[in-house]
């Protein structure tokens, strides 16, 4: 209702990798005040860009050239976050009433607005059924005083003042009175004495009637229009579009945004130091121990010895204090970089082992992983990004009574809980020294992603379908209904073109089949190929023409089409056709074997009769994944079932 906002994004498209274009600007911006923006935010470090070309002419295109081993990913979401690529509108809904200015949502404003509206169709109503009755009214008596021939009444014609001649009229009426809608006033008389010679002369009988009998009608459905006053505003609104919509379609999308944190789209402009002997960090101090890359609107987070930690903003020079183990900088919301911490409790003795993360704190303000008890510090620290367990040797210091003054302990065996957790207990005794034996592996296993389609991004945070659990090389495959596929790593930062018909995680032992329309043979083709890993390169496999249709694509091993034939063909019977012995496995190149040479109809994809063993090689095992009977796995959206075109149109199923 008021203090809302709304999010208007340009569209930004990726030409290649190394360029981006943007052919539509935000509400309220010109590509001027827009690439004044863009270079803004290359002068400050936000974005890194070579240069920008404005090819604006009748439609917009703004050519954004990167910087050499920039991602043009992480660019778009930079552009998002930094430039006026993305501006937010604030609108009040704000209406008067009674002279006052009141708030109230858009629903609201909308429904006044059409009640509105429904009044105002029903007065107009009301006002043409009163002007139709008058008419009828009317056309009555003028058709009772011309056909009567009231006008030629002796008494009429030899009346002494206006008076007589009026109540003669009136009288002359009366058996007419009860079937007039309303009652006969002096005025209606003084019309009828007002009727010409010539009119009275050129009267029809005939055409009186009718006349009536079409205001009837009208008055009929008026009457009918304001008992049903609904359904007529309705209508209303409906004849309003169709006159006035052409050529006024909406120009926007009305879709959900993914929101960007900036300090993750933002460039390393700075780089952070330490001076450990005087305790400040910054990015100003070039002669002390070089940190990292950051950015001036990073967080950095500092542990100290003592087991204190805060997190505090990227400046040019901070003092944090003596006695710091780890500095680095600060991933907000992060789950996956988790600390394995060893630290002596100064009132027991006794060393604690922990393992947690830290994911959001109040900045500049100090916490502590002990117990915080005096004189306790911590004796092992590391910080894993994925997750990493680590095997520690102990040694104690030598005491009466110890039997085992060295040990090993796994970190992995830890569960991993939340800062303020206390630990487990390492050892009652006096540590000597605990150094690292072995490098463990993550202990969070791989990393769930799941894809949204509102937004089309992918995401950890369970949000739309999950795709699998990525880890290391592992790759996400995305069909497109063009006759198209890419490969992609698990970058969250990852922008996902439209048209989406196939996105998964990749399995490079399957086999795709696909059935696609020719244009320029006009013939039906079929290929089966192994997926290329070649990451980020859009592959177009059914041919360079770009009036090629997509017609079915299917993982299943053994597919089976049954074609129906049409035209001068029709008669034929429908014929089988066993994929896997009509054509073998290709390149994606390949153009792939004609269909049949006579002309197509329909074609559809039915259950395969061999067993779909999964693994395309020739090997022994034996998968306990069904198959899929449709042949597309996880999207039942996509339609199997095609019929040709008539005439020269082509085949499209999307």
């Amino acid at each position: 209702m008021r203090g809302g906002t709304v999010k208007v994004r340009a569209r930004i498209e990726k030409r290649d990798n190394k360029t981006l274009i943007i052919n539509e600007v935000p509400f309220g911006k010109t590509t001027s005040t827009l690439i004044e923006s863009i270079i803004k935010a290359n002068d400050k470090g936000k974005i890194k860009i070579k240069k920008i070309d404005d090819n604006t002419a009748a439609d917009v295109e703004i050519q954004v050239h990167l910087a050499p081993g920039v991602s043009s990913d992480k660019t778009i979401d930079a552009l998002y976050a930094f430039t006026d690529c993305e501006v937010s509108l604030s609108p009040n809904s704000c209406i008067i009433e009674n002279d006052k200015p009141i708030f109230i949502g858009v629903k609201e404003i909308l429904k006044r607005s059409a009640d509105s509206t429904l009044e105002l169709l029903k007065l107009e109503l009301e006002i043409r059924k009163n002007e139709l009755e008058e008419m009828w009214h009317f056309s009555s008596l003028e058709k009772i005083f011309i056909e009567e021939r009231i006008y030629k009444d002796k008494k009429f014609e030899d009346s002494e003042n206006m008076d007589q001649a009026i109540d003669h009229i009136d009288k002359r009426l009366e058996p007419w009175k009860p079937k007039l809608h309303r009652e006969v006033t002096r005025d209606d008389i003084l019309r009828l004495m007002e009727i010409r010679m010539a009119r009275i002369l050129k009267f029809n009988k005939d055409k009186a009637n009718d006349y009536l009998k079409g205001l009837e009608d009208e008055i009929a459905k008026v009457v009918y229009n304001i008992e049903h006053i609904v359904p007529f505003t309705i209508d209303w609104f409906k004849y309003l579009k169709t006159k006035f919509g052409k050529g006024r379609e909406r120009k926007t999308e009305i879709r959900s945004f993914e929101n960007i944190v900036a300090t993750k789209v933002v460039v390393k402009n700075e780089k952070l130091y330490i001076d450990q002997k005087e305790g400040f960090i910054g990015t100003s101090l070039r002669k002390a121990e070089f940190v990292s890359d950051c950015a001036d609107i990073d967080d950095v987070i500092i542990f100290r010895r003592d087991g204190s930690y805060f997190i505090t903003k990227v400046s040019e020079k901070a003092f944090v204090g003596k006695n710091v183990i780890y500095v680095a900088i600060f991933k907000k919301s992060d789950k996956r970089t988790i600390y394995n911490v060893v630290y002596k409790d100064g009132e027991t003795g006794f060393s604690y082992m922990k393992r947690f993360f830290v994911t959001g704190v109040t900045r500049d303000k100090e916490y502590n992983i002990t117990k915080e008890t005096k004189g306790s510090r911590i004796t092992y620290f590391s910080a894993n990004p994925n997750g990493e367990a680590e095997t520690l040797r102990v040694v104690l210091k030598p005491k009466p009574r110890i039997k085992k003054l060295v040990f090993e302990e796994d970190l992995g065996e830890l569960a991993i809980k939340g800062r303020q957790s206390m630990g487990n207990i390492l050892t009652k005794y006096e540590v000597h020294k605990i150094s690292l034996k072995e490098k463990g592996v993550s202990t969070l296993g791989g990393r769930k992603i799941w894809f949204d389609e509102d937004v089309r991004r992918i995401n950890a945070d369970n949000r739309g379908k999950f795709l699998g659990e990525f880890s290391g090389e592992d790759k996400i495959l995305v069909l497109y209904k063009k006759g198209e596929y890419q490969l992609y790593n698990y970058d969250l930062s990852n922008h996902f073109g439209e048209d989406i018909l196939v996105i998964e995680k990749f399995d490079k032992r399957k086999i795709l089949s696909a059935v696609y329309y020719d244009a320029e043979q006009q013939f039906y083709y079929v290929k089966r190929f192994e997926i290329d890993e070649v990451e980020g390169k859009l592959i177009r496999f059914i041919g360079d023409s770009l009036d090629n249709k997509l017609i079915s694509v299917t993982w299943v091993h053994y597919p089976r089409l049954e074609l129906t034939f049409g035209g001068k063909n029709a008669e034929r019977e429908n014929e089988i056709i066993e994929v896997a012995e009509f054509i073998g496995i290709k390149s994606w190149k390949a153009k792939g074997k004609r269909l049949s040479n006579y002309e197509v109809n329909n074609i559809k994809e039915i259950e395969p009769i061999i067993k779909d063993d999964y693994d395309h090689h020739e090997e022994e095992e034996e998968s306990d994944e069904e198959p899929n009977e449709s042949g597309i796995q996880d999207n039942d959206d996509i339609p199997m079932e095609i019929n040709r075109p008539k005439g020269d149109d082509q085949m499209s199923l999307f």
